[in-house]
Order: structure tokens, then C-alpha cells, then sequence
């Protein structure tokens, strides 16, 4: 999902981001400097594989899940943000 796939990076930002707290796609695309298309792709796909959240599809969130495993993933992304 993240290492070793395209747009694993990006989704890595993203998460990243949402570890600060939630945002909507426009918002995140501001933040991360990241063109809108591109942002909303990222977003499906995360939202899709159950590691992101939304309220009716206008702010996102971390999901249960991976608020669970945030450990895990900012070890991955240590690695990988180097």
C-alpha cells in the first residue's frame, strides 16, 4: 500500500497528514501541495482498503484500524521519508 507501489508515497503523505487531524480532499491538496485529481485518487484508494474514513465523502480521517497500527506505520514511514 504504501512502500514498494506507485503512489505509495502519496499515500504516505496523506496519512501522514491525517495523523494531525482530519481534512477534506481540497484541504489536503492545499496542505501537501498535491493537485486535487490526484489527492481524490489517493483518497479512494485508502478509503477503499479500510485505512481511511470519511463523513460522507467530504472530510477524512484515520481509520479504527489504522489508528491501531499507527505504530507500524510511522516506522514504515521513517523508512521510507528518509
Amino acid at each position: 500500500m504504501l512502500a514498494g507501489t506507485m503512489g505509495g508515497y502519496t499515500r504516505g503523505f496523506i496519512l501522514n497528514k491525517l495523523c494531525d487531524k482530519p481534512y477534506s480532499s481540497n484541504q489536503l491538496a492545499q496542505a501537501l501541495n498535491i493537485d486535487y485529481q490526484s489527492t481524490s485518487h489517493h483518497l479512494d484508494v485508502l478509503s477503499k482498503n479500510g485505512i481511511i474514513a470519511t463523513t460522507d465523502g467530504k472530510i477524512y480521517f484515520l481509520s479504527k484500524d489504522m489508528e491501531a497500527n499507527l505504530n507500524d506505520f510511522n516506522q514504515i514511514w521513517e523508512k521510507i521519508n528518509l
